[in-house]
């Protein structure tokens, strides 16, 4: 006998919001399975306001009511079971940020949870994430995102380190990126990983997602330093313009891919990892996998 729900994730970040609608199937005696339904995307980039001019504009908050409101009405189609909306660095940091939530709370009756990195990192770690890390290997996983860039060191299936710090692709299109910041993720990265011998890297995100769709690869085979480092020349050498109608970008992933690509070799480069896994994670899902692992724990309490 199947139980099957359906979850819905929202993701409000720096370059786009993004609603997930996941169902989830258990069946007594296995594993509990995650299929993703349907993802929605919407290129609000809240980033190049926040960090400009410090807050969210009123045509922004007005699409951010409109987009929340057709989510509300998506799930209610979806016949969602349970729900939860996160925000990241561009609402975090904008000076009307909190009020701009209970807005759109009023209006679009979401409700929205403004995180920070560290809970950031944490739900996504709560993903298929798991099972890659599994082992005595080290990875160093680094989630690009508009805003900031989550970086976590994990060996032996643990966390030992992790860090964000606001070096983002909206910020670095900005020009919002102090040169000190890109010192200190190089020496966190070198600091933190040093006693290692061999790291391989894991990298999510929309833009390492695009890249590795277009690679090619098979699934859970890794891009390689070299391949991300000729990547890397190519889009640097073509125009915006050139981006969307020779390699067929849209067109609010065609700046950011970029500065994106840029921190992923960074990274790989300061940590010396010459391989980098992708796994089609991001903070929806682990969103989803949070809301489900809250009802386990829920029902257990109660059965206990």
């Amino acid at each position: 006998m199947l139980n099957i729900e359906k979850y819905g994730a929202v993701d409000i970040g720096s370059n786009a919001i993004r609603m997930l609608v996941m169902s989830v199937i258990e069946q007594e005696g296995m594993d509990t399975i995650f299929k993703k339904t349907s993802l929605v995307r919407v290129p609000i980039r809240l980033g190049a306001e926040v960090f400009l001019d410090g807050k969210i504009s009123e045509s922004n908050v007005r699409r951010m009511i409109d987009s929340m409101t057709a989510f509300r009405l998506l799930m209610k189609t979806h016949n969602i079971k349970r729900f939860r909306a996160c925000a990241t660095s561009a609402m975090r940091e904008a000076s009307n940020g909190r009020l701009v939530a209970a807005q759109i709370e009023k209006e679009s009756g979401l409700a929205i949870n403004i995180i920070d990195g560290n809970d950031e990192a944490a739900i996504i770690a709560s993903t298929d994430l798991k099972s890659l890390i599994q082992g005595d290997k080290v990875f160093l996983y680094v989630d690009v995102g508009g805003g900031s860039t989550e970086f976590t060191v994990f060996a032996n299936g643990h966390v030992v380190a992790s860090k964000s710090f606001k070096l983002g692709t909206v910020r670095l299109l900005e020009d919002r990126v102090d040169e000190r910041i890109w010192e200190d993720v190089e020496l966190w990265i070198k600091q933190e990983t040093k006693d290692y011998h061999k790291i391989s890297m894991i990298g999510s995100g929309g833009n390492i997602n695009s890249i590795y769709k277009k690679s090619g690869k098979k699934i859970g085979k890794p891009l390689s330093f070299f391949y991300l480092s000729s990547y890397y020349e190519l889009i640097k050498s073509l125009s915006y313009e050139e981006r969307i109608t020779e390699l067929d970008m849209n067109p609010d992933r065609a700046d950011v891919v970029v500065p994106a690509t840029r921190i992923y070799l960074s990274a790989m480069k300061w940590s010396k990892a010459k391989n980098v896994f992708v796994p089609k994670i991001g903070l929806s899902d682990g969103i989803v996998r949070s809301l489900y692992n809250e009802k386990v724990a829920a029902e257990m309490e109660v059965n206990s």
